[in-house]
């Protein structure tokens, strides 16, 4: 089995207005990006190339939104353990896309 490209838990899924968890996963694994539950039930999924994701203005250093079948998410994913001028995990999420994509946005 492949390793997945991203994997990040304890996310907080938003679908606006509201909150669909708070220790969510997010995955990003043989060219598909996987939103899901905190029991693992998957909230959303689409190929990688149909996802649009980006940092807007108003989302901070721990938080992206991404375009998941028409529906936009909010994903905060807090601060890993790391030195401070690393990556974030969302930074890291948006690279793992951007990667998946091919390079583009």
């Amino acid at each position: 089995m492949a390793e997945p490209e991203f994997s990040a838990r304890g996310v907080r899924i938003e679908r606006w207005p509201r909150s669909l968890t708070k220790a969510g996963e997010v995955l990003i694994k043989d060219g598909r990006l996987a939103l899901m539950n905190s029991y693992g039930r998957v909230i959303d999924s689409a190929p990688v190339r149909a996802v649009r994701a980006g940092r807007p203005w108003f989302a901070g250093d721990d938080s992206t939104v991404a375009t998941v079948n028409g529906h936009r998410y909010r994903l905060t994913m807090g601060r890993p353990d790391r030195a401070p001028d690393g990556p974030t995990l969302a930074g890291r999420f948006l690279d793992a896309v951007r990667r998946a994509r091919g390079g583009g946005s």
